[in-house]
């Protein structure tokens, strides 16, 4: 699995000088949310008259520079941090995108995924409307110009999203305005907080820490936050009974030290990994986590044991993104310079790694059996989620239903294609109990194949959004 993306959002008010603070502020946001995405980043900042931006390639350090920064004077701006699960990988779908119609001008930041993009796309363009990107966000930018045209702006994006069917957390920026908009079900997370005499929103709490701010909620699911230099007011254009927010969030997607809908993530992870040792307990020697989004599970597994809590694995934190390597001893080098097996903690020791997931299986193989090389007596596999069985169509970048290991093949079958001596999955049950709530508030499709939202080929749980539903 792979990340998303992150968005970030910031307006100081007029008291500030026209400078670029909100870039460098953008920058050090984006910065934090690195995590959420590596492929590309940009920043669009407005200085009362045009937007200005920066876009690139690569990690948030490599595609801006200070100089660079100081260019994007104004006192509002949008940012976005890239990992594509719609769309290929190139400039074209860097964000935020920026579209000019008579109106004004208009930018916009999407993390989350469409489901019902394809029809929406060929309707536009069967209006006459030219794309340059394959990327769902340009798709609501044009639903969301078509709008503005005739209507308000809350009025607007209250009309698109009745047109919406997915995940969506939007940092939008329209005449020196900022905009937070969160799907109804609130799929991917959205937060906002004061940072110096302003605003910002974030996909995550870490953001606001980041830029000593102060965390003021969660945008609500089905949401509208609107922000000006006079403060911030807000607009319920959806009621959904049930959220429906993305369990692999809390599992492995957020920074531990991020505040979620309440929920700080670090907690939820350590009562996973206490879960883990009530349902799966095990006789052994110690508890160690596969860095890094591991350790905080194992950390709860080894307190509610009272098994010792030892690094067995050592992750090396300066790599960048891997490739595909030729041949089976150099994928095999690739794994090793990723993660390394400390063989004085680990030598003739039971030991059990606590993992996040198991997607195909080849990861888990490849460290299971490097920790037998060093002279494990034995490995355990202790696993923070519920199998996974199911792909996911709502914005995380995972592996087919052919692909799953856990969609076709028994725990008892798994436990031998990974070489673990035993093997055990949280149970949803016990995901919910870590998370402190009821499974009918998460997004459980990749655990359970039924999904909150309408999808073809694929059952749903949930009732779809009527009109009615939007005030």
């Amino acid at each position: 699995m792979k990340e998303e993306c992150g968005v970030a959002g910031i307006i100081l008010p007029e008291s500030k000088p026209q400078s670029s603070t909100v870039a460098f502020k953008l920058y050090y946001a984006l910065y934090a949310l690195q995590h959420r995405g590596q492929e590309s980043t940009g920043i669009v900042v407005y200085d009362g008259a045009v937007p200005h931006s920066i876009k690139g390639m690569g990690l948030v350090p490599d595609v801006y520079t200070k100089e660079s920064l100081k260019h994007l004077s104004g006192r509002v701006g949008i940012g976005h941090v890239r990992y594509s699960t719609t769309g290929g990988s190139k400039i074209e779908n860097c964000q935020p995108f920026v579209l000019n119609f008579k109106g004004g001008t208009i930018a916009i930041a999407h993390n989350g995924n469409l489901v019902n993009a394809r029809n929406l796309k060929d309707e536009l363009e069967s209006e006459g409307r030219i794309f340059v990107s394959d990327s769902d966000t340009e798709l609501i930018g044009h639903l969301l110009v078509k709008e503005l045209i005739r209507h308000g702006p809350v009025e607007s994006i209250r009309n698109v999203m009745r047109r919406l069917v997915g995940s969506y957390s939007l940092a939008i920026q329209l005449d020196g305005v900022l905009y937070a908009v969160r799907d109804p079900f609130g799929f991917k997370p959205l937060c906002f907080g004061e940072v110096d005499g302003g605003y910002a929103i974030a996909s995550e709490s870490v953001a606001l820490d980041t830029l000593n701010g102060t965390l003021t909620r969660d945008v609500r699911p089905g949401e509208i936050v609107v922000f000006t230099e006079d403060g911030f007011e807000s607009h319920q254009v959806s009621n959904e009974p049930h959220p429906a927010h993305c369990v692999f969030e809390f599992i492995y997607f957020a920074r531990p030290d991020s505040i979620i809908d309440g929920k700080l993530v670090y907690k939820i992870r350590e009562n996973i990994g206490r879960e883990l040792a009530r349902e799966h307990p095990v006789d052994a020697d110690i508890i160690s986590p596969v860095p890094d989004s591991g350790i905080t599970s194992a950390i709860g597994y080894s307190r509610e044991s009272g098994i010792e809590y030892l690094e067995g694995l050592m992750k090396n934190r300066y790599i960048g993104r891997t490739f595909i390597l030729p041949g089976q001893e150099m994928r095999e080098t690739a794994v090793r310079l990723k993660m390394n097996a400390i063989q004085e903690n680990v030598k003739g020791k039971k030991v059990v790694l606590v993992d996040d997931s198991i997607v195909r299986g080849t990861t888990s193989r490849r460290i299971i059996d490097m920790v037998r090389k060093v002279g494990a007596s034995e490995v355990h596999a202790r696993i923070g989620s519920p199998a996974i069985i199911a792909p996911c169509y709502l914005g995380i970048d995972m592996a087919t239903r052919q692909e799953l290991i856990a969609s076709y093949k028994t725990v008892k079958e798994v436990e031998g294609l990974i070489n673990s001596d035993s093997l055990g999955y949280l149970s949803i049950d016990g995901l919910m109990r870590a998370l402190g709530c009821n499974r009918n508030d998460m997004c459980v499709g990749c655990l359970t194949g039924e999904y909150p939202v309408e999808i073809p080929g694929e059952m749903c749980r949930k009732k779809q959004l009527h009109l009615d539903d939007f005030e």
